[in-house]
């Protein structure tokens, strides 16, 4: 995924207004939980608008996270989950997209660290294409799914049911939707650009 290319990079960055990074886990092994962390952000470059080429370093503020239940997500920053004083951010940096199967889909590989564990993951990402919108700007939308076991990050906490089962699956499904704007070439090409001008 990586090219040394300089010449041509541009940057993305993440419309929060419409992206979304949720995830799903079954409770009582009869029905699932969903949330969502609400403030994200990533440093997303490509060569030209080729997104085979991306660049993703993704952060998410893990104290952010929203299932609807104040009482459940104080429970889930607590340390019996992420433990959200001493683990503030949960980070995926990208490795390598794979070639595009019949449904459009690609495996997006990279390293997914959460409590200062660190552990390859697959995304399906499907790209929904690039368009201009009313006022003028360049943007690309894409749809991620993914699923992970949580105690492959320690996050083990379970209590087991009186007729068999625990309380909380182990695995996590995962579902964004990301929608990014072109904001123009990498800021420090510019800068050598202007560096540049005003040496000659």
């Amino acid at each position: 995924m990586k090219n040394t290319s300089e010449n041509n990079k541009t940057k993305w960055v993440i419309d929060p207004s419409h992206s979304a990074i949720n995830f799903k886990v079954r409770h009582l092994m009869i029905s699932n939980v969903k949330g969502a962390f609400k403030i994200f952000d990533a440093s997303i470059y490509t060569i030209g608008k080729d997104f085979k080429t991306a660049e993703i370093d993704l952060w998410i503020d893990v104290s952010s996270i929203d299932t609807g239940s104040k009482d459940r997500d104080t429970h889930l920053k607590s340390v019996d989950f992420f433990n959200v004083e001493k683990h503030k951010q949960i980070n995926f940096v990208s490795s390598t997209i794979g070639k595009e199967d019949s449904d459009g889909n690609h495996e997006l590989w990279g390293e997914l660290t959460m409590m200062g564990i660190t552990k390859n993951v697959m995304m399906s990402v499907h790209f929904g294409g690039i368009v201009q919108d009313p006022w003028g700007n360049e943007k690309a939308g894409f749809t991620l799914s993914g699923k992970i076991n949580r105690n492959l990050w320690e996050l083990n906490w379970n209590n087991n049911m009186p007729t068999g089962g625990i309380v909380v699956g182990e695995e996590i499904e995962l579902n964004c939707e990301i929608e990014l704007t072109n904001s123009g070439q990498e800021e420090k090409m510019q800068l050598k650009s202007a560096i540049g001008s005003a040496s000659l």
